[in-house]
């Protein structure tokens, strides 16, 4: 079998995984990333998300910046991104995004993550994990030339579902009785649009055509909402909604079929009753159906949602989130959406990307320590970049120190966030 000694093995190659990947690679340290699929960016290609939402208060104020704003750069560099933009939902609440290309995002998240030294190792899944004590000592991956064992110094879960650590035996939070996973959603692209016309839709008569679109049963969530590709007339949709268990293989190769049979009716749905729409045609649907909530570590601090409204501040704040608590329910078309105040924001603290009773692991992306509550912020790809950044860095200075997670200098570490552009001012 061949072996390979990483300091820093990332496990996922979302947008978590690159920015912590890259991170830990421009701090010196030898870096393995490792994704299942060909190409990198998770949610925000293979599902096909088509914008990056959740960067500042509603006041304005961009809380989420470093590696995540470098991204942004890059991708309109190459026109596959116009910037941060904004839009008015139908609950009054202005906001931010970023609408990108998935297919120019491919191509941005290579070049990022080789330029900064990070070996991306694709098409390999987590085989088996090895634990001793509150150490991980390796990680076996599938690869087409079979298994490959991996024996790296400090361990990055960035795989949405945490698959390695449940594979080492870690502990999770439970969801509460009165709790349910939210539901993912299967992306679709649909075009040419008559987007002018399509967004002069006035917001009555918007809400109108979903709430029909819904009853009638083309649409399982009663939305229209789009994110418009940049330089074409095409929009990724996001108007699907599938209760899922992504870590049940069977549950979810029953919900990927769902997915795909959602997006054929509201596509159809769309052509027939929504202005703007009517010469359009389903283009793609998207490679996997996107997860919003699987599982969630059992941290040394677990950030609750009364943290996220309070604006709570933490000594070993890593990163900072301003995302409205934005709770979609397993059936029904609605949502739950509380806003959070005018320039509100709270910060993130490393001990809740830490797992409890592990020295060299930590998390990055949606599966950090939250409550269901907290992780209905957290989880936007923006504050997901911005953890990831933290645990990238954070995992480099565990190498180098030869120290656990828990022996961390965790002001030098936010001494280096700050220095590589993060936001930790609250």
């Amino acid at each position: 079998m061949t072996s390979l000694a990483p300091d820093v093995l990332v496990c996922g190659g979302g947008m978590a995984g690159v920015a912590a990947a890259v991170a830990a690679a421009r701090e010196g340290a030898e870096v393995l990333l490792v994704e299942r699929w060909g190409f990198l960016g998770g949610s925000a290609t293979a599902a096909a998300v088509g914008q990056f939402v959740g960067w500042e208060t509603a006041a304005g104020r961009q809380v989420v910046q470093g590696i995540a704003e470098e991204i942004v750069r890059r991708l309109g560099e190459r026109g596959g991104a116009q910037g941060h933009r904004h839009f008015m939902m139908s609950t009054g609440h202005r906001m931010d995004h970023v609408p990108y290309d998935p297919e120019i995002l491919k191509l941005v998240l290579d070049e990022i993550v080789c330029e900064a030294g990070a070996a991306p190792l694709f098409q390999a899944m987590v085989l088996a994990v090895t634990r001793k004590g509150r150490t991980i000592t390796a990680v076996e991956v599938l690869t087409k030339a079979g298994p490959v064992r991996v024996q790296p110094r400090a361990v990055i879960d960035a795989s949405g579902d945490l698959d390695v650590l449940h594979r080492a035996g870690a502990a999770f939070l439970p969801l509460g009785d009165d709790e349910a996973l939210q539901p993912g959603t299967m992306m679709f692209r649909f075009g040419p649009i008559d987007v002018d016309v399509f967004e002069a839709i006035p917001a009555e008569e918007r809400g109108a055509l979903a709430r029909r679109g819904y009853e009638s049963g083309a649409l399982a969530r009663a939305a229209l909402h789009a994110s418009i590709i940049p330089g074409t007339r095409d929009g990724w949709f996001n108007v699907s909604r599938v209760a899922v268990d992504a870590t049940d293989p069977f549950a979810l190769s029953r919900g990927e079929i769902e997915g795909r049979r959602q997006a054929v009716a509201a596509a159809g749905y769309l052509r027939d009753a929504v202005p703007g729409c009517g010469g359009g045609r389903l283009v793609a649907i998207a490679a996997q159906l996107g997860i919003r909530e699987s599982r969630r570590i059992a941290g040394r601090y677990v950030l609750t949602g009364e943290d996220v409204r309070a604006g709570r501040r933490f000594a070993d704040v890593i990163a900072v989130g301003a995302y409205p608590l934005d709770i979609h329910p397993p059936a029904g078309g609605g949502l739950s959406f509380s806003t959070l105040g005018a320039d509100h924001s709270y910060d993130i603290p490393f001990r809740s990307l830490v797992p409890e009773g592990m020295d060299n692991a930590l998390v990055a992306g949606r599966g950090i320590s939250a409550t269901h509550e907290a992780h209905a912020s957290v989880r936007v790809m923006p504050t997901c970049m911005a953890i990831g950044q933290a645990a990238g860095s954070a995992a480099a200075a565990m190498v180098r120190a030869n120290a656990s997670a828990g022996e961390l200098d965790v002001a030098a570490l936010r001494t280096r966030l700050a220095g590589a552009g993060a936001y930790l001012a609250g």
